[in-house]
Parts: C-alpha cells; structure tokens; sequence
C-alpha cells in the first residue's frame, strides 16, 4: 500500500482500493457519471457529457490542489469522488465542493462513505477550510452521506431546476476543516 492509497471493506466484505484517479480511470468514470446523468437527478446534467467535456471536468478535479480519488474493487472502478472549486471569485480559493459517484449495484456498501472520508482527509492536508456539497433535495442518500461525516445542511433552494419533467429543490451542505481564526495572508504570484 502506497501513501496514495488504502484500503477498505465493502458491505459484502469485498475489499476496495481508494486510491488517486489516473487517466486510465477516466472512461471508468465517465461511464458512472453519464449512467447517472440519463437516469438519474444526482446530476443537474441534462445530457451525457461527451469526451471533451468529459476532460474538462477532469481538469477542474485535478487542477491545482484538488483532488479526485477512485474506488476500485477486484481491478475495476466502481465510485470516484472529488473536489472541484465551489465558485470562481477569489475570496472562494479555500472552499470547495464535492462531487460522489458510485457505479450502480456498488451502492449502500459504504464506499461512498469511505471515498467521502478519504475525500475529506485529503482537503484537509490540502488546507481546503470548508467543503459544499449541492446535493438534489430528493437524493437522500447522498444527503445522509453527507451528515453522517459532519456536513450541516446550510441552504434549501426550492424549485431551482428541473429534470425528468420536474422541478428539483437544491440542498446545500457544509463542512468546516479546519479551526483558523483568519484566513492567512493572500499570496500573490
């Protein structure tokens, strides 16, 4: 095992493997992430994302310090998670927001959980101070996810979009990393 990676125990008692994405993982992912576009509202997405959107979306999870991590179980990929910037003004740099996929059939195992807590450890090395989640307000398992590791629900937008034919409430969830007082001193380049 490699300080990049570790390892855990599915629900099933199959052992999984978190580790960092590498571009070998990115069609394993975009698979997940498009699965859940067409089928799902986990994703505000109203079409799959095709390959070179597909690379953006990697680039704004791997960019600077963000992190994006996978779950591998017996070789093949089957949940990722990672962080992105929450918005693009400067004031934001220490903030971010995550995003959790999990293939389907993989859920309800704990790997979610296992990626978010990885998810959150590496943040916090990173000296990211806070972390969104915007999660659909009828995506309870993800919401759940998400407090079950200390994020308080912070914002319920009602009615912000829509998919499927209806209207999606978007709930918003916090978690604070670390305790400074103050931000420290703005670098600039």
């Amino acid at each position: 095992m490699t300080p990049t990676q570790n390892a855990t125990r599915a629900g099933g008692g199959q052992a999984v493997l978190i580790r960092f994405a590498s571009r070998a993982d990115a069609l394993a992912m975009k698979e997940i992430f498009n699965r859940e576009v067409e089928q799902s509202t986990s994703s505000w997405a109203w079409f799959p994302l095709s390959n070179e959107d597909w690379q953006d979306w990697l680039y704004e999870h791997t960019r600077d310090d963000h992190v994006l991590l996978v779950a591998e179980v017996d070789g093949q990929v089957v949940g990722f998670a990672g962080y992105g910037s929450f918005r693009t003004k400067d004031a934001y740099v220490t903030t971010v927001e995550d995003s959790v996929f999990l293939k389907d059939g993989y859920r309800g195992l704990g790997l979610g959980k296992a990626l978010l807590a990885r998810l959150l450890d590496e943040a916090r090395t990173r000296s990211v101070h806070a972390m969104v989640a915007a999660v659909t307000g009828e995506n309870q398992a993800s919401i759940r996810l998400h407090r079950s590791l200390g994020f308080a629900e912070v914002g319920h937008l009602p009615e912000v979009g829509h998919k499927f034919g209806r209207w999606l409430d978007l709930v918003l969830l916090q978690i604070v990393l670390d305790d400074q007082p103050g931000p420290g001193p703005v670098r600039i380049d």
